[in-house]
């Protein structure tokens, strides 16, 4: 474990070593204390698999009980002051005390997302074959009214953006028609587009497969692009770091996307095969770092891009998961900001592919952990998150106060 004396020197050191670059550690400092990544709700507790679950004990039983926790985790590492709500998991009774009781905490709502892929108490239709694009124009016409609830809930919140993602798809040859699916999608999302507040907006999102294995209604960036375009200018694609097919060139999609300024949503996670859903950076971390290559132009405007965690597994501690998140995040960010992008244009525009992965590289290798932990310690967050929440023993007293057994509502 590093001691704060040792941070000073290794930062000190990082400074010196910097003299003579493009870059200025303290301009990069900067950017990473304005940096922040929304936690959603369903992050909380442990998550599952399709053949079982493992409960850690004291996983939040509660809304008020998930904002403690994602207080905690902003308080330790000053990097995460929003939660991203999912509906109809987790309903606020009322609204204005829960955003009050947020804004105690140094919380603010960022997004809210709706459910229409799965069933719900006192539903009158079935989304067993759809939502958006079903067959059915009264099954249709459902879910659009639970977005547009969603959206309220969104709205008493303070919350600007409206995330759909759609399990709709088929999973047999012939069992529905692309077209129509597709008509029927847009016809709804454009009615549930109608509905945003003035400065709203709606992030339409993507994945290749599952639930369905046949096809998915909106299976890539492109079907969301042309749903979006159709909708209007306040609607955006939402990239998934796990929504994505082995080897896809996602930094390629997010550049593609940055030129269409229709990227308007990102959710992090990291994968072996596909939607995993595993700690950040863990398996993928040069991806990352280029992925945010082609970030760094929009880190400046915190408006254009919707920033979230999207991740729940059952192995972990997800409160320390969260927080190794928010660490590998802002170290490939900060390693992005590093990167000398003129010379990196000269080299491209000379054909220099050597010194364009020589300067890739140089930025990649750097350690920038002392960057982060300075911004994390002059924002008011702690050298070592993780090392502080165990010697505090948060999991042992939110076990204690909370039971052995709980299971976080929505899970």
């Amino acid at each position: 474990m590093t001691t704060e004396s040792q941070h000073r020197l290794s930062f000190a050191h990082f400074c010196k070593l910097a003299d003579g670059q493009t870059y200025n550690p303290e301009t990069v400092v900067k950017h990473l204390q304005e940096f922040q990544v929304a936690i959603p709700s369903w992050a909380l507790g442990a998550g599952a698999t399709r053949f079982g679950r493992f409960s850690i004990g004291g996983e939040p039983s509660s809304l008020e009980q998930k904002i403690e926790d994602v207080a905690l985790v902003n308080k330790l590492t000053q990097c995460a002051n929003s939660i991203s709500l999912h509906i109809p998991w987790d309903i606020p009774e009322d609204a204005t005390a829960i955003q009050q009781f947020a804004g105690e905490q140094g919380l603010h709502f960022d997004s809210v997302n709706s459910n229409t892929f799965q069933d719900h108490k006192n539903q009158k239709h079935s989304y067993k074959f759809g939502s958006l694009s079903h067959s059915d124009p009264r099954v249709r016409q459902q879910a659009i009214e639970h977005n547009e609830q969603v959206i309220e809930i969104g709205e008493a919140l303070g919350a600007k953006v409206l995330t759909v993602w759609l399990a709709d798809g088929s999973s047999f040859p012939g069992q529905s028609s692309f077209k129509r699916s597709l008509e029927h999608t847009q016809e709804s999302l454009k009615a549930i587009y109608k509905c945003l507040p003035e400065d709203g907006k709606m992030l339409i999102e993507y994945k290749p497969f599952e639930p369905s294995f046949y096809s998915m209604v909106i299976p890539d960036w492109g079907t969301s692009l042309a749903l979006a375009n159709a909708c209007g200018s306040n609607a955006f694609s939402l990239v998934d770091l796990g929504h994505h097919l082995p080897n896809t060139n996602i930094e390629q999609i997010v550049a593609t996307l940055q030129w269409q300024k229709k990227l308007g949503g990102f959710h992090f996670n990291d994968s072996k095969f596909a939607d995993d859903d595993l700690t950040v950076g863990s398996m993928k971390p040069y991806q990352l770092f280029l992925i945010f290559n082609e970030l760094v132009g929009s880190i400046q405007d915190e408006n254009s891009i919707s920033w979230m965690i999207d991740a729940s597994h059952n192995l972990k501690d997800p409160l320390e998961d969260l927080m190794q998140s928010l660490q590998n995040i802002q170290v490939a960010l900060a390693k992005a900001l590093l990167i000398d992008q003129r010379a990196l244009k000269e080299a491209q525009e000379n054909n220099d592919v050597s010194m364009c992965q020589q300067i890739l590289q140089n930025a990649f290798e750097t350690d920038v952990r002392p960057l982060v932990a300075e911004a994390r310690l002059r924002s008011g967050g702690v050298l070592d998150p993780i090392s502080e929440y165990r010697s505090l023993e948060i999991r042992r007293q939110l076990i204690e106060a909370r039971g052995a057994h709980t299971v976080a509502s929505g899970l």
